[in-house]
């Protein structure tokens, strides 16, 4: 999970993709970049950290030019080791190309070897996001073969990264002297999303994760990038877009309208608001169903994601709504720290429990999901300090009990609660009296009720159907290898946004950091 944009403007592009990426900020706080084009030069700034620390007033003064593209990152297991690890990617040949990467490739490590013995290009860390881009660089010089770029040569070349690639990835990229690329994987696992403008000087474009960054900087939403296609936008303005896969279907990642994206985004057509309120009438129609009679005095979330559904279940149980916790806002999502340790330390740090909504009560805690039980078994102890008599725990999603391979911090089943326990165990191990899951039949049909014409999701994590093909049980196991190695060395494992080794310094074409 990571957030990406990119745009062509008629005006200096810096100020613009700041904004993009604070407002996407909670698809990744490990660490942002942006490189601006100028002509033919390249102009980048990338660190650790949230958006408004990773930029300065001297950092942007140094990204000069009318496009660029953005990216803020979250690691996919274990913790970012240095600031070169942070996106976007540069490579100089043949044409030079920055690229921005969400989601997460299933072949890498094959893909790495056919790089290594097959294209002669060198990949200097283990990042699929590296290995995407010296795929695109790979099939860029295959396509153009010796001549001057153009648009066909791109699209043949997006192509071939669609035929050797699986796994999910939203992209967006730079051609030094061409313009802004952005594509969506065969699937459409991961969300991409195009919105214009009008400016005095012409047609502005803007691509991005999620539809609130267009929204918040004014462009008007023209739709979302389909499975398997690429949109071109040339140094002039001028748009172009092709279906560069020969078969592709809409598999969305259900877990973005759990939990990663943005309540006020549109996905695919899907209102994640929308969703999150039918994910909580659903769940409080299986707790009247199978558990008639129970005692609930008052439905309080866990904030800020699960207040949609909780509301909703508080309306349809006739239960009082209140809000018992106090978000720290100056804390990240305890989801997206890297490390077990960290997670733990930040619930009481995030979360301040009022005693008053307690005290005496049977309270129904709701949240949109349980993943490792950690932050829900701090919960439902703060609950008993503030004297709660009874403490149960629903989730607006179903028990999330499989590795996900597409970009999420979910890679290994020994850290999940729930990947060999049912809901009685679950509540043991939280503490609570009582676990109430959401069903997945439940759960598609309240995301397919904002859409119809969907017919299928990545429900990965919840049923273990992974759409993409290539994950074997021998890729699961060495990614639990990889993952317990990672932890160990408190560093960042394989997987989306896991960076460079080495400083991208000037080179071809008048590439430059700024510092």
């Amino acid at each position: 999970m990571c957030g990406i944009v990119g745009i062509v403007s008629k005006s200096p592009v810096n100020q613009l993709l700041y904004d993009g990426l604070t407002v996407l900020q909670h698809r990744g706080q490990d660490a942002a970049g942006i490189v601006t084009a100028d002509g033919r030069t390249f102009h980048m700034h990338k660190d650790k950290g949230l958006v408004r620390d990773v930029f300065r007033t001297r950092d942007m003064r140094g990204l000069t030019g009318n496009m660029g593209i953005a990216h803020c990152r979250y690691p996919t297991a274990g913790s970012a080791a240095s600031a070169a690890e942070s996106q976007p990617f540069y490579v100089n040949s043949p044409f030079g190309i920055v690229l921005g990467h969400n989601g997460n490739l299933v072949n890498t490590a094959e893909l790495q070897r056919e790089l290594f013995q097959d294209d002669l290009r060198h990949v200097n860390t283990n990042s699929d996001s590296e290995v995407l881009l010296n795929v695109l660089a790979h099939e860029l010089t295959q396509s153009a073969k010796g001549q001057r770029l153009d648009p066909d040569a791109i699209f043949a070349a997006v192509a071939g990264v669609h035929r050797r690639a699986r796994g999910a990835y939203a992209i967006v990229a730079m051609i030094a002297g061409y313009g802004l690329l952005a594509f969506r994987d065969p699937h459409g696992i991961r969300p991409l999303i195009i919105g214009k403008r009008e400016s005095e000087n012409g047609v502005e474009f803007m691509v991005a994760s999620e539809s609130v960054a267009l929204d918040t900087l004014g462009f008007e939403i023209m739709r979302d990038v389909a499975p398997g296609e690429a949109i071109l936008i040339d140094t002039s303005g001028n748009f172009f877009c092709r279906q560069c896969a020969e078969n592709s279907s809409l598999n969305p990642c259900i877990f973005e309208y759990v939990y990663l994206a943005r309540p006020d985004s549109v996905i695919d057509g899907i209102s994640v608001y929308e969703t999150r309120a039918l994910m909580g009438r659903s769940l409080a129609e299986k707790i009247k169903r199978d558990h008639p009679g129970l005692e609930i005095d008052v439905v309080i979330p866990i904030p800020d994601t699960s207040r949609p559904s909780a509301v909703e279940v508080a309306q349809v149980l006739g239960v009082k709504y209140r809000e018992g916790f106090i978000k720290n806002r100056y804390i990240g999502r305890t989801f997206i720290m890297p490390g077990q340790e960290e997670r733990k330390k930040s619930v009481r740090q995030k979360l301040n429990a009022m005693a008053i909504e307690f005290k005496g009560k049977n309270v129904l805690l709701v949240d949109d999901s349980i993943v490792r039980g950690t932050t829900s078994r701090e919960i439902v102890q703060m609950a008993r300090d503030c004297g709660a008599h009874k403490v149960y725990f629903a989730s607006a999603a179903p028990p999330v009990r499989f590795a996900n391979v597409y970009g999420i911090d979910m890679p290994s089943r020994s850290e999940l609660i729930a990947a060999n326990r049912d809901a009685k165990q679950i509540a043991a191990a939280i503490g609570a009296d009582e676990v109430f899951y959401q069903d997945l039949a439940d759960l598609i049909e309240d995301v397919r009720a904002c859409n119809p014409y969907i017919r299928q999701f990545d429900a990965s994590c919840f049923d273990g159907n992974y759409i993409t093909g290539g994950v074997s049980a021998e890729y699961l196991a060495g990614l639990e290898v990889n993952r317990a190695e990672s932890n160990k060395n408190d560093g960042a494992s394989p997987g989306d946004g896991y960076g460079q080794s080495l400083q991208a310094n000037q080179l071809d074409l008048g590439f430059s950091t700024v510092d």
